[in-house]
């Protein structure tokens, strides 16, 4: 069964992410793109470097070129963002990432993309699942990789120059260079290391590296850059006294951020922090997308400088569509992800890591400088969070119990309003608010909570945990 998440189709490697299941979807997604009569501006691949990447990027290039669609492989790992930034520019109606992103190291997966350089939206994914439950083994064309290269049904393309060079376009070179920054990198064995070194190198920061040689168990740890995984880069970053420490995700779409002082910077800060910069300094205009379980800090900013926040489910498709209906400045998420506008419509660590460090240059303040001064401006935020693991069982009791029945504790705050727009999420009248959602692209239940201190939110988790017996 072939289902995608909030992140694309993501599987245990042998169990679910097989070569069988790959063509199945490569053919159905074939299938697709005829129907549509949009096969002309071709389709873009690349991968990251997890297990099978390489050769699962193969195999659906082998099928779409048996169908008479032109490939654009990118046959160096690549980031996310890069493969997302090359759809836009190629013009193609569709791409894809080979990459679980986050995930542990035996899960693989496949990221769709439409044109513009976006994640394709559910109407896109729900159409495919149909067409692969249709579609049979002996009805998946495909044609040797070699082959297709001779018959120029698939090309070779390196979109590494184009990509790094918007990204500098639309810095702040000059203030980076003068601030002779001292960063480190830890892009967790993934693939962030050649990007942002390019980047930094070009504007004059020091760079150096740590966990960046391949790897596909990820040394072990989730690549997924939090408080927990990144403790190898706040002790090096107060050690040998580094302005910045950067961590990204598998894939590199999210990022991590250590202060100058070794302290994690949740990515609630540093959308915030972002956002703030770009109103307050750099004097633009417009207004911020959260999904449901980020920061409400956000809107705090937004309406100090006249401009709206627009709450979201999870899914960045829903953040980069609302973004662009709404003419949005930046949007972005708790997990780590976050666009601005005139970038890609999709989140890019290595571009939100490139805008963080100008930040720093242009306002020549420390990190934790400018979060006091947020601050002190808009008030403290604290959110905490815990992820539950469930049986099938325990499954269908939560969902009778929160969805059906409409069940939840007796909270001491008063409350405000309740919304099943993605999960079932309380806001209280004291600006807090807790949540509880499936997880799209792992089979856990999360639960977040924000409130004026990590203990108020903390005791609140605690108090869904026990009401919901797992």
């Amino acid at each position: 069964m072939i289902e995608f998440g909030t992140g694309g189709w993501r599987a245990k490697i042998g169990e679910e992410f097989t070569k069988e299941n790959v063509q199945l979807l490569a053919q159905a997604l074939a299938n697709l793109i005829l129907e549509q009569e949009v096969a002309a501006k071709g389709f873009v691949i690349g991968h990251d470097r997890r297990f099978l990447s390489d050769k699962a990027a193969k195999w659906v290039a082998e099928v779409l070129s048996a169908n008479q669609i032109k490939v654009y492989f990118i046959q160096k790992i690549s980031p996310t963002p890069l493969i997302m930034h090359t759809v836009k520019e190629y013009g193609s109606f569709y791409g894809a990432a080979i990459t679980a992103s986050h995930n542990p190291a035996d899960y693989n997966g496949v990221k769709l993309f439409t044109k513009g350089g976006r994640d394709a939206t559910e109407e896109i994914t729900n159409e495919i699942e149909k067409k692969i439950s249709r579609l049979n083994l002996v009805e998946v064309k495909f044609i040797d990789f070699e082959k297709a290269k001779e018959k120029n049904l698939v090309k070779i393309i390196d979109p590494f120059n184009n990509y790094i060079d918007t990204i500098i376009s639309m810095l702040d070179t000059k203030a980076i260079k003068a601030s002779n920054m001292k960063i480190l990198l830890d892009p967790m064995f993934g693939v962030s290391k050649t990007s942002l070194q390019t980047i930094l190198i070009t504007a004059r920061c020091e760079v150096d590296t740590i966990n960046d040689r391949h790897d596909t168990l990820f040394g072990g740890r989730l690549p997924s850059p939090n408080n927990h995984t990144l403790n190898q880069l706040k002790n090096m970053v107060i050690e040998s006294d580094y302005d910045l420490g950067i961590g990204t995700d598998g894939d590199a779409d999210r990022l991590g951020i250590i202060d100058e002082k070794g302290n994690f910077i949740h990515p609630n800060e540093i959308l915030a922090l972002l956002y703030y910069y770009l109103l307050e300094y750099k004097g633009w205009t417009g207004g911020v997308v959260r999904n449901v379980a980020t920061t409400h800090l956000l809107d705090k900013i937004a309406a100090y400088y006249g401009e709206e926040c627009y709450e979201v489910p999870v899914g960045f498709k829903h953040i980069s569509s609302t973004m662009e209906a709404k003419n949005a400045l930046i949007g972005g998420e708790s997990s780590g992800g976050l666009t601005i506008r005139g970038h890609i419509k999709g989140k890019d660590g290595i571009f939100a890591a490139s805008i963080l460090i100008e930040m720093l240059s242009v306002t020549n303040k420390k990190l934790s400088e400018l979060l006091t001064e947020i601050q002190a401006k808009f008030g403290k935020f604290a959110a905490a969070e815990s992820d539950l693991e469930f049986t099938v069982k325990e499954k269908a009791v939560l969902i009778q119990k929160l969805f059906v029945d409409k069940k939840f504790p007796e909270f001491k705050y008063g409350i405000k309003d309740i919304s099943y727009q993605d999960g079932v999420k309380v806001y209280f009248e004291n600006d807090g608010w807790i949540i509880v959602r499936f997880s799209g692209t792992e089979p856990l239940l999360r639960i977040f909570s924000e409130m004026k201190t990590r203990a108020k939110a903390k005791e609140l988790i605690l108090k869904m945990k026990n009401f919901l017996e797992l």
